[in-house]
């Protein structure tokens, strides 16, 4: 399993991006259960990325405020 975090942003606008890959690892079990508990289940579910000038966002329909969901359903030409 290959997991990959990114963060950017901050007071000093530092971008940090790590990447682990579990296969070789001792503690792999770890950390592929770990990964694995943070995923959202979305069986069929949709996911976002909403660009808005420079800045990103990538979502999944689980965690949408109403105001994304909003957004969303205006530019998809959706009914609210």
């Amino acid at each position: 399993m290959l997991i990959t975090v990114s963060r950017s942003g901050g007071f000093a606008g530092v971008d940090k991006v790590r990447k682990i890959d579990t296969s070789a690892r001792r503690d792999a079990v770890e950390w592929e259960g770990l990964a694995d508990r943070i995923l959202p289940p979305v069986a069929d579910g949709f996911h976002y990325r909403i660009t808005i000038d420079d800045q990103i966002m990538d979502l999944s329909e689980t965690v949408l405020t109403d105001d994304q969901r909003q957004l969303i359903r205006a530019v998809l030409g959706e009914e609210a």
